[in-house]
């Protein structure tokens, strides 16, 4: 049975002219903010330099800390009395060195305030390369 006698059905068309149109200005928003490198225009001529490689080999500082805060340079047990002498109990270990690396092995129960002296002890010696040492976590 065909009800809609007389009417014809029309096909739809798909318009391509919107889509076209959206896609220009995509492009043109595209080339307009992009940034072109032109390193092929640059003539660099970088320096070169020789030398013998350093044979002096920087020793760490290592800072020991324990739970109940007892403090140790380089395996050496330190009475802790104050920043200021642990600074320069830091100088004194670290010899002709200008700016050693401090190596601050913590236990895990170690007071928070303990690490922080050690921190400011370094940065009272002018020392600023402090670095943690940690243990990955058993499996």
């Amino acid at each position: 049975m065909n009800f809609q006698r007389g009417r014809t059905r029309e096909e739809p068309e798909i318009n391509l002219i919107p889509m076209i149109d959206v896609l220009l200005v995509i492009l043109i928003f595209l080339m307009v903010t992009t940034s072109y490198a032109k390193f092929s225009e640059l003539q660099i001529n970088l320096p070169q330099a020789g030398g013998e490689a350093g044979t002096a080999q920087v020793q760490p500082l290592n800072i020991g800390l324990d739970a109940a805060e007892h403090y140790a340079i380089n395996n050496q047990g330190l009475p802790y009395s104050g920043v200021e002498a642990f600074a320069a109990a830091l100088k004194k270990a670290a010899g002709d060195q200008a700016d050693p690396t401090i190596v601050i092995n913590a236990d895990a129960k170690t007071p928070h305030q303990a690490v922080i002296n050690v921190m400011e002890a370094a940065r009272l010696a002018g020392y600023g390369r402090i670095t943690f040492t940690t243990q990955n976590q058993p499996q």
